[in-house]
């Protein structure tokens, strides 16, 4: 697959990740993980696997969380495989920013996070 190829699929991951996020959909943001990923959400923890971060997901949501907009996104090829993500984010009551996303494209051609690092900076 050509570096912009891959690139575009990373791209759409997270794309579909936002929309599964403002359509207050945990289980799509799930799906967008690798099914051993590994979330690190400062100041809250880390978050091992699916299971553990559809449960994180659901309670950002539960507690009223929604529109999720990112800015100044950074994509670059990462060493090994994928591309890593670094942007800022805001939500409706929250803003932060994206450390280091790893997205990688996984055997059945959908990208997915292999890692997710992000921080909560402030409340709105």
């Amino acid at each position: 697959m050509s570096d912009q190829k891959l690139l575009a699929k990373c791209q759409a991951g997270i794309n579909a990740w936002q929309q599964a996020f403002n359509q207050q959909d945990a289980i799509g943001c799930a799906v967008r993980y690798t099914a051993d990923s590994v979330m690190n959400a400062r100041p809250f923890g880390t978050f091992k696997g699916r299971q553990e971060i559809q449960a994180f997901w659901q309670d950002i949501m539960d507690k009223g969380f929604t529109d999720v907009e990112y800015t100044d996104v950074n994509w670059e090829a990462a060493e090994d495989q994928g591309y890593i993500l670094s942007s800022s984010w805001t939500m409706n009551k929250a803003f932060g920013v994206v450390h280091r996303e790893h997205w990688i494209i996984e055997e059945d051609g959908e990208a997915r996070l292999l890692t997710d690092d992000f921080e909560v900076q402030g409340e709105r």
